[in-house]
């Protein structure tokens, strides 16, 4: 099994910075993608950042220069850190990861929990 934990998610005033980090545990071979996503009460799902393997990202139009997705393969975790932080930004962070299982070698896509981040005007 794999487990991912995110963490670093609080209140924060508009203009503020937070860093996420999501951290994967368990029977991990190799992971390709990380990614992080978020959910507004009310609203769906939507891409934040997602970081290849090799290294290329991908954000949202929304925190395009304010957002950066970094990873350190060798704690596998993925972070994300964010400044100039606005309301619209309140939401569920969430985090996944595209895992190569020791015993099987199969790709899976596992999420954590999740973990608020809210920003007050």
């Amino acid at each position: 099994q794999v487990q991912l934990v995110e963490s670093g998610g609080g209140l924060v005033q508009a203009g503020g910075s937070l860093r996420l980090s999501c951290a994967a545990s368990g029977s991990i071979f190799s992971i390709n993608r990380m990614g992080w996503y978020r959910q507004a009460p009310g609203k769906q799902r939507e891409l934040v950042a997602a970081d290849t393997s090799g290294g290329v990202a991908d954000y949202a139009d929304s925190v395009k220069g304010r957002f950066t997705i970094s990873r350190d393969n060798a704690k596998n975790t993925v972070y994300l850190q964010m400044i100039s932080l606005k309301p619209e930004d309140t939401a569920v962070y969430s985090c996944n990861a595209d895992v190569q299982v020791r015993d099987s070698g199969s790709y899976y896509r596992y999420w954590g929990r999740g973990t608020q981040v809210t920003v007050s005007a």
